[in-house]
């Protein structure tokens, strides 16, 4: 039997795993809903794409490009000139100052010769645990950061008459301020179970790898 010396206390072993989890990438959580009629006919499926001017010299936007083509490919569409189907692409994103008010746990037994690793006796000694001489202090604690909104439209449209027959709409918050880190999630979940339920939004989460 493991003693409670040697044993680890439940709030330190779920930080480790925290800590580990993040190691292992990024989670992106968006929010996608996307309009469509109840049968869509997208013929031969080739397409291209419609930009504008400004658009098309913007190496951004080309790199986000590349990764809706990518997506596009996988559910069997075709680039070709001549093409039945335009696709269009839109983004941004907008910074806000956020506010928010935290419970913090307050241990009044953490000081010197009274720390949880300064007890020689491990962790649970009676002037090491903080609930020994009862429960901890919760004090409000002000926490200031930038929250960033993205928003990606997508939109596949008949190139004939112009008429839409998928708009695909993507909202993520974070405080990553690098839209070019999220946009790979944001990208697959927009084409995640395509189209989808019209007019129903879905909250996905996405494992966002690191570059290597």
């Amino acid at each position: 039997m493991m003693s409670n010396r040697s044993r680890l206390p439940l709030w330190l072993a779920l930080l480790f795993a925290l800590l580990l989890s993040g190691c292992a990438g990024t989670i992106v959580r968006s929010e996608v809903t996307a309009f469509h009629d109840a049968a869509i006919d997208f013929g031969d499926k080739t397409y291209a794409f419609s930009r504008d001017a400004r658009q098309d010299n913007d190496l951004e936007y080309r790199s986000y490009e590349n990764l809706v083509r990518g997506e596009l490919q996988r559910l069997g569409f075709a680039e070709t000139a001549g093409a039945r189907l335009q696709v269009a692409m839109r983004y941004q994103v907008d910074a806000r100052d956020m506010r928010v008010i935290e419970p913090v746990v307050v241990d009044p037994w953490y000081g010197p010769g009274f720390g949880r690793y300064r007890y020689p006796y491990g962790f649970y000694g009676p002037y090491a645990d903080p609930f020994w001489f009862g429960p901890p202090l919760v004090q409000p604690v002000e926490r200031r950061f930038v929250s960033y909104s993205r928003r990606l439209e997508i939109s596949i449209a008949r190139a004939a008459d112009r008429k839409n027959l998928v708009q695909v709409i993507v909202n993520s918050q974070g405080q990553n301020p690098s839209l070019a880190a999220v946009m790979p999630a944001m990208v697959r979940s927009a084409f995640a179970d395509f189209p989808g339920p019209s007019g129903v939004p879905r909250v996905l989460e996405l494992k966002l790898e690191p570059a290597r």
